[in-house]
């Protein structure tokens, strides 16, 4: 565990807010131009995994705010 601050924590979360603020943006400006037309439920479920696509590098990028690096400490064996 650290026992100091890093610099990567406040980085992490200014990258972070800046990269969800961009895909949100992006999602918001054209996903309404190509399903705009589709049944809404179509629509619910295009954008119900659009929301939960930016998850999934969440925990690497997690990973490397604690630790520095891109992937998980291997434990001992």
């Amino acid at each position: 565990m650290r026992e100091e601050p890093t610099w990567r924590i406040p980085v992490g979360i200014l990258a972070l807010f800046i990269a969800l603020m961009v895909y949100a943006i992006v999602i918001a400006r054209y996903a309404p131009g190509l399903i705009g037309q589709w049944p809404g439920l179509a629509q619910t479920i295009v954008y119900l995994v659009l929301g939960i696509i930016w998850l999934l590098p969440l925990k690497r990028f997690l990973i490397w705010m604690e630790t520095g690096s891109w992937s998980p400490p291997q434990e001992p064996d």
